[in-house]
């Protein structure tokens, strides 16, 4: 117990919460958006087991982030599913099963919150597994304990996120756009992208500094995040759109 004594030690862990709580604030709104439709007395629950899911693997993933994040690709196949998450969010299946039970749309929420904030995650794993290296041999003790520590925050932002979109509904589709931007950032920073001893077939929009860490330009930057936010909305406001035509139709 003497790394309890290490001014590293602490410093690590506050660092890793720190890194938590920002990334708590993109996670409270997926969790809001996956548990709004659940009844009152079952939102607690699909926020509690939601999140609850999401930090086992993030623990997970932290374990394999160098592995995992110099793996070509898997950017690519995160900021697709994030895309396609944003677009669920903001045009949601009618399924028109009035007699669902409460269970099911539980356990929909929950995969919904354990899918997002696992694919949300590869891009900052690197972050606390850096900010753990610090502590040596104490490296996932530091990590579990800062996402223990986080999971109150986590929550109650949730909740409060949920409050606010019963009264400003725009809030689902700014929701909606924040997956979308940070899928676009996510994409243009994949490694088969960035990374020119790999996949040289592949055009390459930035580089990778001496850390191996994707360097963009400012120009790339933005514009992928902007044309991931602006892709989501166009996506869900045009299934919208066919859904209202269709249901015209029909009505008359």
């Amino acid at each position: 117990m003497d790394f309890l004594s290490s001014p590293a030690f602490w410093l690590a862990l506050g660092q890793i919460i720190i890194i938590d709580i920002l990334l708590g604030g993109d996670n409270a709104v997926v969790i809001a958006l996956a548990c709004r439709k659940l009844p009152p007395a079952q939102r607690t629950k699909g926020i509690i087991w939601g999140t609850a899911g999401a930090i086992v693997l993030r623990v997970i993933l932290i374990a394999f982030a160098m592995t995992l994040l110099a793996l070509p690709f898997l950017k690519f196949v995160g900021a697709l599913l994030l895309v396609w998450i944003g677009v669920k969010l903001l045009a949601p299946d009618e399924d028109g099963h009035g007699d669902v039970q409460g269970s099911d749309k539980l356990l929909a929420a929950i995969k919904t919150i354990i899918v997002a904030d696992l694919v949300m995650s590869v891009d900052n794993v690197i972050a606390i597994a850096g900010a753990a290296q610090n502590a040596g041999e104490h490296q996932m003790l530091l990590v579990v304990l800062g996402l223990l520590i986080s999971i109150p925050i986590i929550v109650w932002g949730s909740q409060l996120v949920i409050k606010l979109m019963d009264r400003f509904p725009m809030i689902i589709t700014f929701g909606g756009m924040l997956l979308g931007w940070i899928a676009g950032g996510m994409l243009v920073t994949d490694p088969a992208f960035v990374n020119p001893a790999i996949v040289d077939w592949m055009p390459k929009w930035g580089s990778l500094d001496e850390k191996g860490i994707a360097v963009i330009s400012d120009t790339m930057y933005w514009a992928s995040h902007v044309a991931g936010a602006l892709l989501v909305l166009a996506a869900g406001k045009m299934i919208l759109a066919r859904r209202a035509a269709s249901g015209e139709t029909a009505a008359h």
